[in-house]
């Protein structure tokens, strides 16, 4: 019965992946690849925990939520407890060892690329570097709730499944890990001080994520399972390290050591989406200090305070972004990272360097999101089918948007994910303030797509959705010798996972689980929807010139196969 739950249908294509990245490790990149092999097995081992037990960790901090008009909509004794999704499994071994094993891959890309002296050693070095700080976000959250775990006595976890034998376990994967960390810095330092400073570099990011982590879970709970949170937490701790470290080498770079410089250089479009993405997820910061001003303006010369109503919010709320926007992000962009002039200016003589084609992509976006909406919509409320399928043919929304641009205009893409991403942020932000007068709007239209993994208070799938067809293609900006690496995301997500839901929600039978939903027959369904699909893709792409030859193709779409089999269980 133990093996049984153990051997679970992602665990099992989380650990052939990480096995095979492994395998491919070239021998200078050892103690990286040791340390992930640890992280893998504190994680399954703490993911199996969780998973046997009912685990809920009280906080005496206080509860912070952003709008105080969505307090009575959330779950009574939601107030004293960080809460997972219900129903959902933990999650912690995918999402404890997504990030580093994506960032280890891509250093072994890139040691094709300094063996062929197509990039420096300080790109290189970045990589190590962020490789670490991932890596101490997800080993610093995985102990810190191992801890928790162990402490807590309102678990159900006995002595026996949490034992002090357990805790001595996880602390020697902890040790082991500082030690790997220890040497590696030290092999590629010059100077102890050089190794001083890399080393609390890391441990900066480690105790940022355990903070963020307990904010993120505890101010909107039954939000997300533990592992889409730890990987939520991990990147946005290492997108923010990635400002911070920019910020400080510029005003004072002797400080910094040569790796945490930054030094590589960056595109504009990676330039203005990193500071408009950074700028909008500190916005909520901003906003909640400037109205607090205001209502304490107001309320000094009279004996009552008076509250702004909603007209006076949104006028305070939309100044408020519109100096984000205009003013604040370009600033830091002009002053951190050089940029030679105000991003709105270089994103309309980028958009009119090739006017017909861009505009005629607007056009075909307009319409596709136009049409699918309206009729997505419609059917949403007059139609008994599921919503997990009803989204699905989002998903195919997708590959007809993304897939055609990926091809014809790249770089378009990448600036169009960017404003993407910023406008669901917007909007959301407007949907959870209840912003007049968007707020109201929006809140009656996203309910029409959500289901029992959204919450009430925060909507994340088509963040989700997003962010899975534009990872994969900003990551493979720069040196890429896999042609198929940047459709990884749109494949996977709007084909696979499109194929393997309905495959598996009309014929599954087999279940790769008692308690999970998932089927073998889906999972195989979604795997062999990629590989066809990539079968037809590949002439495509011989035939544009994005590979030179077909053979050269055929010989990725070999080592691409392993990568789309191992990534799409986790979706299906």
């Amino acid at each position: 019965m133990a093996s049984l739950s153990f051997w679970n249908g992602e665990r099992a294509v989380v650990l052939l992946v990480i096995s095979a990245i492994l395998l491919s490790t070239p021998f200078f990149l050892f103690s990286q690849a040791l340390a992930l092999s640890l992280l893998t097995i504190a994680a399954l081992f703490l993911d199996i925990r969780l998973d046997n037990s009912n685990f809920s960790v009280p906080f005496k901090t206080r509860y912070l939520l952003m709008d105080y008009r969505i307090a009575d909509e959330l779950p009574f004794g939601s107030l004293g407890f960080m809460d997972f999704m219900p129903g959902a499994s933990s999650g912690i071994l995918l999402g404890a060892v997504t990030l580093p094993a994506v960032l280890i891959s891509r250093l072994i890309q890139l040691s094709r690329a300094f063996s062929a002296h197509e990039i420096g050693i300080e790109e290189l070095g970045n990589l190590k570097v962020q490789y670490w700080a991932s890596y101490a976000s997800c080993f610093g959250v995985l102990f810190f709730i191992f801890f928790l775990m162990w402490r807590s006595p309102n678990n159900s976890c006995s002595n026996s499944s949490c034992s002090p034998q357990d805790l001595k376990f996880s602390s020697s994967c902890m040790v082991s890990c500082a030690a790997l960390c220890c040497v590696s810095f030290g092999i590629i330092s010059y100077c102890g001080l050089h190794t001083v400073l890399l080393l609390l570099w890391v441990l900066f990011h480690g105790l940022a994520a355990v903070k963020l982590i307990q904010h993120l879970l505890y101010t909107f709970p039954s939000c997300a399972s533990i592992g889409e949170a730890l990987l939520a937490t991990s990147g946005l701790v290492l997108y923010f390290g990635d400002m911070v470290g920019c910020t400080i080498a510029k005003i004072d770079g002797y400080w910094i050591p040569l790796d945490l410089q930054y030094g590589v250089k960056r595109s504009e479009i990676s330039t203005i989406i990193q500071g408009v993405v950074l700028g909008l997820l500190l916005f909520p910061i901003l906003f909640k200090f400037v109205l607090q001003l205001w209502e304490y303006i107001a309320s000094s010369g009279h004996s009552e305070a008076r509250p702004c109503n909603e007209i006076g919010l949104a006028l305070i709320f939309y100044s408020s972004l519109a100096s984000i926007l205009i003013v604040i992000i370009p600033s830091w962009m002009q002053f951190v990272l050089d940029f030679h002039m105000h991003p709105l200016f270089w994103i309309i003589r980028f958009f009119l360097s090739e006017p017909l084609k861009r505009l005629s992509l607007c056009i075909y976006w307009v319409g596709v999101i136009y049409a699918s909406v309206l009729r997505f919509y419609n059917i949403s409320k007059n139609s008994k089918v599921e919503r997990i399928l009803l989204r699905k043919y989002y998903h195919l929304m997708a590959v007809l948007m993304f897939l055609p641009a990926l091809i014809s205009q790249p770089k378009f893409l990448d600036l169009a994910f960017g404003a993407a991403l910023a406008v669901f942020l917007v909007l959301e932000i407007i949907r959870v303030w209840r912003i007049w007068p968007l707020g109201q709007l929006v809140h009656q239209f996203m309910n029409a797509f959500t289901d029992h993994r959204d919450s009430n208070l925060l909507i994340v799938s088509h963040f989700s959705l997003l962010l899975g067809c534009a990872l994969p293609i900003w990551m493979s900006s720069g040196y890429n010798d896999r042609p198929l690496a940047p459709f990884a995301g749109i494949l996977s997500l709007g084909i696979g996972d499109t194929m393997a839901s309905m495959v598996g929600h009309k014929y599954g039978v087999l279940r790769w689980s008692k308690t999970g939903k998932k089927t073998i027959e889906g999972t195989a369904a979604g795997i062999t929807s990629v590989l066809v699909a990539c079968s037809f893709l590949l002439p495509l792409l011989a035939s544009t010139g994005h590979i030179f030859t077909q053979a050269l193709g055929l010989s990725s779409l070999g080592c691409d196969r392993k990568w789309f089999a191992g990534g799409l269980h986790g979706t299906t």
